[in-house]
């Protein structure tokens, strides 16, 4: 493999201010793993990135949580059609959100369809995060409470379950699922069925101090374009890991990716890979998010004018993208401006991580856009 274009562009980048230091995994066709760094861990720590440096990796915790989830209804654990209620008391009869009296109370009714595994790996429950939807923000603000205070198992639905699709806390909510027919914690669960299989040693929803020491930097992106190192975010409560709660290398991640892209690695079975890389939904709109929160995330628009559809923990392009993924790719990121794909047809992956707010920084897209074309192109 080629290495010095992938090399050249990340450090250009960093040359250019958009992160203080950029990592980056690629999978190729056989297998093998090839790794890039360039710049520092943060803008207040010198130390070099590389290959071991520990990122926040947010909602790329999804993708996994969603294997482990179809792991378990292969097993027949977890059935997707199952009421999620009759395990998670929270749920068994869940609220919509229809709107606000004139005193600003929110007026709550019934749902009228369960809420399920199904809809839950898809973003059709009705469970929106805060920050892409303004009736759950304003419901929080109401009731004087954050995402992280009210849970995944604290907000009301927007829509009926399996009317749309809404990017929210629904894998959330099926990591809580998974401990409950489990009887484990998600971090457990996790590492027994992909985890360790897969040698991801430095995935993690508790990093130890040996992790931390090697933790690049967060950094929130000022108005003027310069990067403010910024505390990082702490241990998500239980209830918000199974959607954001993991720390990884692109290394590790891409263990995850290759056996994504090269039929299972002798982990994923073959029923979780068909709902990995199935469309569930293809309405307008699928994997878009409109911010309401803008120091959290941009707008995001993955591949304007490509037809799109939202399998079980991934967007998938129906279109080949020019010089890069075939159709029927997988991808998705995480909140700090991680991204990733994984291609099963060319079985080729990549992962590009940064550590920056708000999401969607166009400065980071381009950089994750050169970086696939040129892993295709070496």
């Amino acid at each position: 493999m080629t290495q010095q274009p992938i090399q050249a562009l990340l450090a250009d980048a960093v040359t250019r201010g958009v992160a203080p230091g950029l990592s980056a995994a690629v999978v190729r066709p056989d297998g093998q793993i090839h790794t890039f760094t360039a710049g520092a861990r943060g803008a207040a720590d010198p130390a070099p990135m590389d290959p071991e440096t520990v990122f926040w990796v947010a909602s790329c915790t999804k993708a996994i949580t969603t294997a482990a989830a179809l792991e378990l209804v292969a097993r027949g654990a977890l059935d997707l059609d199952e009421p999620v209620g009759r395990r998670l008391a929270a749920l068994a009869e869940p609220s919509l959100l229809e709107g606000f009296d004139a005193e600003g109370a929110p007026v709550l009714r019934a749902a009228r369809k369960p809420v399920t595994l199904r809809t839950l790996l898809s973003h059709t429950s009705g469970l929106a995060y805060d920050f892409n939807s303004a009736e759950t923000l304003r419901f929080l603000e109401h009731r004087g409470q954050s995402l992280g205070s009210a849970g995944g198992l604290g907000l009301p639905l927007v829509f009926e379950p399996g009317e749309r699709w809404c990017y929210g806390v629904g894998i959330d909510v099926a990591g809580l699922l998974i401990e409950a027919a489990t009887g484990r914690s998600l971090g457990e669960a996790l590492s027994e069925i992909v985890f360790r299989p897969l040698g991801m040693d430095d995935t993690t929803f508790d990093p130890t101090p040996e992790h931390n020491a090697r933790r690049a930097g967060l950094h929130a992106r000022l108005p003027d374009g310069q990067l403010l190192p910024i505390d990082p975010i702490p241990p998500l409560p239980a209830d918000l890991r199974g959607g954001g709660g993991l720390c990884s290398t692109p290394k590790d991640y891409a263990k995850f990716l290759r056996a994504v892209v090269h039929g299972g690695g002798g982990v994923l079975s073959p029923g979780a890979l068909a709902g990995l890389s199935t469309s569930q939904t293809g309405a307008a709109g699928v994997g878009e998010i409109q911010s309401v929160m803008p120091h959290v995330s941009s707008d995001y628009r993955p591949m304007p004018g490509v037809r799109k559809g939202f399998t079980f923990g991934f967007l998938q392009n129906h279109d080949a993208l020019p010089g890069g993924r075939a159709a029927g790719s997988l991808s998705w990121a995480g909140l700090p401006n991680c991204y990733y794909w994984a291609d099963p047809v060319s079985g080729v992956a990549g992962a590009l991580f940064a550590q920056s707010l708000p999401f969607a920084d166009p400065r980071v897209l381009e950089v994750f856009d050169a970086f696939e074309r040129a892993v295709y192109a070496s």
